[in-house]
């Protein structure tokens, strides 16, 4: 298994922070942001590499601390997709996309956004893929209709698996949200190679879920604990205080 690690945008929101640098390797305590997710991810056994895709401006900082960090067993890959703005980047779809083509990748992937801090493990989610033999999400309950309203809802049978999905919905269907974690099996990457050519909305890391949910069969894994997403000064600062 490949864990894809989405990192190729640009923090707006954090303002002079991430102007010149990428908020994954934004320090919290000893460690950062990326740092804290690959320290789980890397002693799951079924994963075997680490794949980061970065935008051209930031592809020398990510090298840098790669080398420096050294604290990871697995490999790493920096991939550069080759865009240098906001205004120019692929998209989470088209950059996952570009990886796979790239490096010619066969196999079960995990794919993850890198900008959060989180309360459990991803073996959790690996385990639950396995004994499912679907590609899966995640899920968490969320009773806030507006924040419904800013990301994935789905709709799940008794068993957990997706009957529907939609994105940013004005009236959503459930209070199940999709956070930007997921597991596409080595089965179903023909249908993910060719998603943006029949379709797929090519920025949100969602997009591809939702088209897969239409495409073939998915599982939500109902997350056993929080994440901490950081997308705001006030958001990073307040990161630091719990976690550094």
């Amino acid at each position: 298994m490949k864990n894809i690690v989405i990192a190729a945008g640009y923090a707006t929101r954090l303002g002079e922070l991430t102007k010149n640098f990428p908020k994954p390797l934004l320090k919290i305590g000893e460690s950062t942001i990326l740092g804290r997710m690959l320290d789980d991810i890397d002693k799951i056994d079924d994963v075997d590499e680490h794949i980061i895709i970065s935008n051209h401006r930031f592809a020398p900082i990510f090298d840098k601390w790669k080398i420096e960090d050294g604290r990871l067993k697995k490999p790493i890959t920096i991939v550069d997709d080759g865009t240098e703005t906001n205004e120019t980047r692929l998209g989470a779809v088209c950059d996952l996309l570009f990886a796979m083509d790239k490096l010619h990748i066969d196999d079960d992937l995990l794919v993850v956004a890198a900008d959060n801090l989180l309360f459990f493990s991803f073996q959790e989610f690996v385990d639950f893929a396995r004994e499912k033999g679907t590609s899966c999400i995640m899920c968490h309950e969320q009773p806030s209709i507006e924040k419904l309203q800013r990301t994935g809802v789905v709709e799940l049978d008794e068993n957990y698996r997706v009957l529907g999905m939609e994105e940013k919905p004005q009236v959503p269907k459930s209070h199940w949200a999709v956070p930007p974690f997921y597991i596409y099996l080595k089965k179903d990457l023909d249908l993910v190679r060719h998603s943006v050519e029949n379709g797929c909305g090519k920025d949100a890391p969602g997009n591809l879920a939702h088209y897969m949910v239409e495409n073939t069969v998915l599982h939500a894994w109902r997350m056993t604990g929080g994440r901490f997403d950081i997308g705001s000064i006030d958001t990073y600062e307040e990161a630091k205080r719990r976690f550094g």
